[in-house]
């Protein structure tokens, strides 16, 4: 009786292992782990560190770092739709929180439920409850939230500003009354680059030419894409264009910031990965050699969005990539990595003593403010409606037409089913 009892115990504890997504013993792991990301160039150094973490902790795996260059992930997500829908998945592969990758691979019943992982991490407790919700749906945890970045943040050099004689505008008003001072100065007031910069300022005018809950109300449906808050905010975005740099959509997005750091323009709107860049890369400090302010008309609120990492159904290494999800949910992990980054943690119990004056000032606004989800990086829209928007934005830089672009965003939502 008693073996017979002892066979059913190890029968039960095999069952529960197979069915948590687990790891087995680090010491154990072997093969590869290929990691699909875009954090390369200047992001680099951050995703190196995590990867270090990684191998400390199993050495006996080969990490294959492949990252497909371009901001935004915009290049990437191309090359992932091909593997995907090929049925050559990668081990783990970063995308944004929130629809970006529920509307499109959970959607098509692409990914592993990471629910079990979770609960027997214990992040369920150190994960905030409306980021889980924001990851999560009915039938499961789709990632694991690695940063915290804010897309409302306007940069600039507190010296060159005191140079030129002006202030960071708190309202869209403000900046149109400096503007054409600069202009005249020879100085671009606001430093833009290629087309998915143009959406991320897009999506900041408009939550200040519209406020926080019509903004909310755009993605739950109760607003019209062609309503006529929503063409105000079109108006308001092309009063803007007029201020920023010709050559734009052949630049970069750290192209772009360098004009701030190098004194040929005022201002830029950009996630606070443009923190990352400059302290990490141009070594400037915060609060000293670059400033900020949330972008005009925005203040008290937080447009966030937030890089994760799923498991494919069918990655080919399983066990090693879940080893690499306990990695980027761990407090070590999410510890070293944000600070190089220039995000925060997803996590509440974050060290933040690890953190410089920017991200220290960022987390507190995360606490305080209204929180809003970004369109341009996947958090408030489906995949289908954040790239039809890419083609809507390409002809309102074109014919500065805020009626059309309105009445496109409506027949587009139409689409997306928004």
């Amino acid at each position: 009786m008693k073996k017979a009892f002892a066979k059913m115990l190890i029968v039960f504890a095999a069952a529960l292992l197979i069915g948590a997504p687990q790891a087995a013993q680090a010491s154990d792991l072997k093969g590869e782990l290929e990691i699909f990301s875009w954090w390369a160039g200047d992001e680099g150094p951050a995703l190196d560190a995590l990867i270090d973490i990684y191998k400390k902790e199993n050495p006996g795996v080969k990490v294959i770092n492949a990252t497909v260059t371009g901001g935004s992930g915009v290049n990437a997500q191309a090359v992932l739709k091909t593997r995907m829908l090929g049925g050559e998945p990668p081990d783990s592969f970063q995308v944004h929180a929130g629809q970006e990758l529920i509307g499109t691979w959970v959607k098509a019943d692409r990914m592993e439920d990471l629910a079990p992982l979770f609960k027997e991490q214990g992040w369920m407790d150190v994960f905030p409850e409306g980021l889980i919700k924001l990851i999560g749906t009915d039938n499961g945890i789709w990632s694991v939230p690695v940063t915290i970045h804010r897309s409302n943040v306007m940069w600039y050099i507190p010296a060159n500003l005191k140079k030129w004689g002006v202030e960071a505008p708190k309202t869209w008003d403000d900046f149109l009354t400096i503007a054409p001072k600069l202009k005249s100065e020879g100085v671009v007031p606001l430093a833009l680059a290629q087309n998915w910069t143009a959406n991320h300022l897009w999506e900041s005018v408009a939550l200040a030419a519209m406020g926080a809950d019509n903004w909310d109300a755009l993605w739950s449906g109760k607003l019209p894409f062609d309503s006529p808050e929503m063409v105000k905010a079109w108006e308001l975005f092309g009063k803007v264009l007029q201020y920023t740099n010709a050559d734009a959509t052949s630049l970069s997005w750290q192209q772009a910031t360098d004009m701030v750091v190098d004194d040929r323009a005022a201002f830029n709107i950009m996630g606070d990965w443009a923190a990352g860049y400059m302290s990490t890369t141009k070594k400037l400090a915060p609060g000293e050699g670059y400033g900020w302010v949330a972008s005009p008309g925005t203040e008290g609120t937080f447009m966030f969005l937030a890089d994760s990492f799923g498991l494919p159904k069918g990655a080919p290494h399983r066990a090693n990539a879940v080893a690499w999800l306990k990695v980027l949910g761990s407090k070590e992990g999410s510890d070293t990595f944000n600070p190089l980054k220039g995000s925060i943690s997803a996590r509440k119990d974050s060290d933040l003593s690890k953190y410089n004056a920017y991200s220290q000032s960022a987390a507190k606004d995360w606490k305080s403010n209204r929180v809003v989800g970004s369109l341009a990086h996947g958090v408030a829209a489906n995949d289908t409606f954040k790239n039809g928007f890419a083609s809507i934005m390409e002809m309102f830089l074109k014919t500065k037409n805020p009626q059309a672009a309105s009445m496109a965003c409506a027949q587009l939502a139409k689409k997306a089913g928004i």
